[in-house]
């Protein structure tokens, strides 16, 4: 079985999906971020389609022929390399790197836009932040990410048996969640060009912002399990 979990960032997924792993014997997790394009893939992407697929996430950066053979070649108990994108280097790890596996009885593929639809082309016109507005004022960038949704992710997303969506209570809550994270991550000593003031976090979640509060919209009438997050990430009344 192939269990999609979608969640948006900081919710706790990838928490969750190692809890699992631990509880249930067998259980092989695969993260959407591995899946990742090469940094040169990525850096032909922004200079032929547009500058903001420099920043990594949203769909068109993932390499989704990778994600089908994996899937496909786990399922059929093939022998298979699993994809590793090592965030260090921003590239793909290289295959001496990458973990040998074989027949798993679950898998657990997570992601922050695992499981999702295309937004539909009239609700693309008017920008849903400053990003939007003064980077992709002429909506070139989110159609074109829309598009591949719509397209090469629907034939990966087709490989779950079932879906289960870590529902965020807001957008504001995305937000402070990543600001958490990053909080967490100075505190810890990290320093570099990666680690991100709450000025740079609040540009860089911008990013996601439309296909998260679309996936929010749109994902809980549809997942086959919905876990409702409060502020906190607890679990509340639904």
């Amino acid at each position: 079985m192939v269990l999609g979990l979608c969640g948006a960032q900081g919710s706790g997924k990838s928490t969750l999906a190692a809890a699992v792993a631990r509880a249930v014997p067998g259980t092989l997790v695969l993260s959407l971020d591995n899946l990742y394009r090469t940094r040169a893939e990525r850096s032909d992407l922004a200079a032929t389609v547009h500058p903001l697929f420099a920043t990594r996430g949203v769909p068109g950066t993932h390499d989704v022929d990778l994600g089908i053979a994996t899937l496909d070649a786990l399922r059929a108990g093939e022998p298979v390399r699993l994809p590793r994108f090592d965030k260090a280097i921003d590239d793909r790890a290289a295959p001496a790197d990458q973990v040998a596996v074989r027949a798993p009885r679950l898998v657990l593929f997570e992601g922050w836009c695992v499981g999702a639809r295309p937004i539909d082309e009239a609700e693309l016109v008017a920008p849903v932040n400053p990003l939007e507005r003064d980077e992709d004022g002429q909506g070139a960038w989110r159609r074109a990410w829309n598009a591949a949704l719509g397209g090469p992710y629907q034939a990966l997303f087709a490989r779950i048996d079932r879906l289960v969506l870590l529902e965020a209570p807001g957008w504001d809550a995305v937000l402070q969640w990543r600001r958490e994270q990053e909080h967490a991550l100075r505190a810890s000593g990290a320093s570099g060009p990666g680690v991100m003031d709450d000025a740079a976090v609040a540009r860089f979640i911008q990013h996601y912002e439309r296909l998260t509060r679309h996936i929010l919209a749109e994902m809980p009438g549809r997942a086959d399990l919905v876990l409702p997050l409060d502020e906190r990430r607890g679990l509340r009344a639904s």
